[in-house]
């Protein structure tokens, strides 16, 4: 899987050092994460590699490496996919988003904004997720952080922690086709409305 030169300027190099300005948007309604049931986990949320090896033990550093290295992998594998960088950009905001391409054709994918991270303590037992977040005028999660199943978080993007349910860290599907803009949004809508569990986001496949 390759970036095309004409978004080198905005590809892994940037992605890697300040990958907060090239957030994603994945969501509409706010799910609580606070909600009861379930076990919890305290969790912290980074933009940069740097500012997860600054947070913590130095012997923690390899951990908050591998899970950001492991992050920006998960979020090309389970992100939404726009056939078009105008649809991605709707979503997501002017210049937040980049051309991949695979075996099978090219895309366009929003940038990591942020990783959730726990139990970094633990090298065998540390947990992550990308984040994402839109600064686009028409998203009505603008500067909110999300998941790529279309949960988004209570609170902007100021907030870093949290206390999740360990099912937080669960692996995500991967996504193969592109939607069009609003398409995530949309899906994101219906399932606010229905709550996190009882009815599937309809963009991933």
């Amino acid at each position: 899987m390759t970036i095309r030169k004409r978004s080198a300027s905005i590809r892994l190099a940037r992605m890697r050092k300040s990958f907060a300005i090239k957030p994603l948007a994945l969501g509409v309604a706010s799910v609580f994460l606070s909600a009861c049931g379930g076990d919890r986990q305290e969790s912290v949320i980074y933009t940069t590699l740097d500012e997860c090896i600054e947070d913590n033990p130095a012997e923690a550093a390899a951990t908050c490496r591998t899970a950001y290295e492991e992050a920006l992998a998960e979020a090309t594998r389970t992100g939404p996919k726009f056939a078009t960088e105008s649809d991605c950009e709707y979503e997501f905001g002017t210049h937040q988003c980049r051309e991949v391409d695979t075996d099978r054709g090219s895309f366009f994918m929003p940038f990591m904004a942020g990783y959730m991270v726990s139990n970094l303590l633990s090298p065998n037992r540390y947990y992550y997720q990308p984040l994402y977040t839109s600064y686009s005028p028409y998203s009505p999660f603008r500067m909110r952080w999300a998941m790529a199943d279309g949960t988004v978080f209570d609170g902007d993007i100021r907030k870093r922690n949290y206390r999740v349910r360990s099912s937080t860290y669960d692996k995500k599907p991967a996504v193969t086709r592109t939607i069009k803009r609003g398409g995530f949004g949309s899906s994101v809508r219906a399932k606010s409305s229905w709550g996190s569990s009882s009815r599937k986001s309809g963009w991933g496949g």
